[in-house]
């Protein structure tokens, strides 16, 4: 039976769970057609299931050409590449993969931090160039004992704060609403959080209203000693303006898991030490990426025998 049902890729995804899939259903990839009308006119009947990740889902052009859509599953934590409401409206099954990345994320957070203050890739290339043998590298700064600010407080922003008060930092955090259960400061504006912190980390979801939550209006607040992390979605920021602060000096250094238009990161950040630009690997790891494969596997299984999801949204 499980042969029988399609299911369609939409995104790269690891090697394993592709070949996973292959394995267990009859497994279409949308890149093999680059006329899609040629993948839905022959095969939309036999496509039950998409999976997709952090650069590819299920829009609702998507979604209205595959008839006997049940299932959208999602190797990733984001759910912006798919169109929620139009799943909500045809009865469409939707489940992604938490929990299993939340430490790997909040780790690569602190990894960015200290490679921001203290200039680790900067020092790397300093003693690779030779430069060591003319004068010693310029002092840097402490991460110690910094206030941390964090841009949702959901799984990822509680993991982030936890690791960052082992540096002994005040936490504070901006989210739509107060957590009554927090014991960190809550400001109700991204604004006053940037104007309170030195490090301000964006680790909320990507909706129409957390698109640009980091505008012009927010960097200037966070300053010339501050420092911009993003381990979210590169849409939470504004990357023209983020580009132009650090080019002016107005923002004190940031370091970026993720970009606007992946994989095209602006060349103006290339020559910056202060930067610290990582292509897109927060949950990049042997280990969390194959716990996300087999959450969406037990997914599919779970839908296809008529058993609960293990973790459904939708």
């Amino acid at each position: 039976m499980a042969g029988s049902i399609g299911v369609l890729l939409v995104a790269q995804v690891m090697p394993y769970l592709e070949q996973q899939l292959n394995t267990r259903y009859q497994l279409f990839r949308i890149w093999d057609y680059p006329q899609t009308t040629h993948l839905f006119a022959n095969h939309a009947a036999t496509i039950r299931a998409v999976v997709g990740g952090a650069n590819g889902g299920a829009d609702a052009e998507l979604i209205d050409a595959l008839p006997k859509l049940e299932i959208v599953s999602t190797f990733s934590v984001g759910m912006d590449k798919i169109d929620l409401e139009k799943c909500k409206e045809k009865g469409i099954r939707v489940c992604n993969t938490p929990d299993v990345l939340t430490d790997e994320v909040a780790d690569l957070s602190i990894g960015l931090i200290l490679a921001v203050l203290r200039r680790i890739c900067d020092c790397d290339r300093f003693v690779r160039s030779g430069n060591w043998k003319l004068g010693d590298y310029k002092l840097t700064t402490k991460f110690s004992g910094k206030t941390v600010g964090i841009i949702g407080l959901g799984r990822i922003g509680s993991a982030v704060a936890k690791r960052a008060e082992g540096f002994n930092c005040s936490i504070s955090y901006y989210s739509r609403t107060e957590k009554q259960d927090s014991k960190y400061k809550y400001y109700p504006s991204v604004v006053e959080l940037a104007s309170n912190c030195h490090i301000l980390v964006v680790a909320c979801p990507l909706t129409d209203e957390t698109h640009h939550i980091i505008n012009r209006e927010v960097i200037n607040a966070l300053g010339p000693k501050g420092v911009l992390i993003n381990i979210g979605r590169g849409k939470h920021v504004d990357e023209l303006e983020l580009v132009s602060a650090l080019l002016e000096g107005r923002l004190g250094g940031a370091g970026l898991d993720v970009f606007e238009n992946e994989p095209h990161v602006p060349e103006e950040l290339f020559g910056l030490e202060n930067v610290v630009l990582l292509p897109h690997v927060g949950s990049g790891t042997v280990e969390t990426r194959t716990a996300m494969a087999d959450l969406v596997l037990g997914n599919l299984e779970a839908h296809f025998l008529g058993k609960p999801l293990l973790t459904p949204w939708i």
